[in-house]
């Protein structure tokens, strides 16, 4: 069961600049899915009611969505925290470089995909460059004022493994990312986050492709973990797809998996009180949340 609302996890769309093997969204340069300026007005028109103060902008590459800036400006002079979910490349896009003074003005808190510290390994999932370009805007950030402690300009990264196996601790590899970062480029995070794969969109294919699938799904299941069962972001969180369907989580969407049944299944059939308390719907990928330490 859900146990109240904290965030409003929006999905502006499917449209990236990066195609990575591992991507649950299945995001790319070729997909059209892009959330309308009226679904975004009913997300803005739910933050005015004023009981979500935390909304998450995520995709895809939610950049490029035309409205994403008027989303980020309007949610912000609201006194809503934003978070948008960026992977970094996206600011040497065309026409994409003001978005280092737009952050900054919001004072968003930016959480950024960067699968490993080493060049190698991240162009690898990636795409050629993306290491370089990805280190070329931390650098920026930093001297924005992003990444250090004593600021409420946050800057966090995503750690997803390479392979069909599980994340190593997480303390563990904050320290060891923060440590090579800073030494060999001199750049500095707040907060790493690290995340299961889980076994759908492009990473599914992945295990198909290796036989793997099965094997994998077996892994996270016997690596359950029941004390992570009361930080699950399914329980604090509603997640809106790009045409305004609701889900419990983002990975929920990816598979078409609406609310229950009789609960509001679009953002403008909105019901705070009932969705607070709403029965969530789970499957076997929800093992990936699950296992080991669990996804953060």
């Amino acid at each position: 069961m859900a146990s109240g609302i904290d965030i409003l996890q929006v999905n502006v769309g499917y449209r990236c600049n990066q195609t990575c093997k591992h991507c649950h969204v299945q995001a790319g340069p070729d997909r059209h899915e892009v959330m309308s300026r009226d679904t975004i007005e009913a997300v803005l028109s739910v933050l005015r009611e004023g009981r979500i103060r935390t909304l998450d902008i995520t995709g895809g590459a939610p950049e490029l969505n035309p409205c994403f800036r008027d989303l980020l400006q309007e949610a912000t002079s609201m006194g809503c925290h934003t978070i948008a979910r960026s992977n970094l490349t996206v600011f040497f896009e065309q026409g994409m470089d003001e978005l280092f003074d737009l952050y900054d003005r919001c004072q968003v808190e930016i959480v950024a995909s960067l699968p490993y510290y080493l060049e190698e390994n991240v162009d690898r999932v990636r795409g050629r460059g993306v290491f370089e370009k990805s280190i070329a805007a931390i650098r920026r950030l930093n001297s924005l004022g992003y990444g250090f402690r004593d600021t409420k300009r946050q800057l966090n990264l995503v750690y997803n493994p390479q392979g069909a196996f599980l994340p190593p601790p997480q303390a563990t590899l904050q320290e060891e990312y923060k440590k090579m970062l800073q030494q060999h480029f001199g750049i500095f995070f707040n907060s790493l986050y690290t995340f299961a794969n889980m076994p759908i969109g492009r990473f599914r294919q992945f295990l198909e492709k290796t036989g793997n699938y099965e094997k994998y799904k077996e892994k996270l299941e016997c690596s359950f973990n029941p004390d992570t069962l009361t930080g699950l972001m399914c329980r604090r969180l509603v997640s809106v797809g790009w045409d305004g369907t609701l889900h419990d989580c983002d990975f929920n969407q990816m598979l078409g998996l609406g609310m229950a049944e009789g609960y509001p299944h679009h953002i403008r059939e909105f019901d705070f009180e009932r969705l607070s308390s709403r029965k969530i719907v789970v499957g076997d990928h929800c093992f990936g949340c699950t296992a080991g330490q669990g996804s953060t």
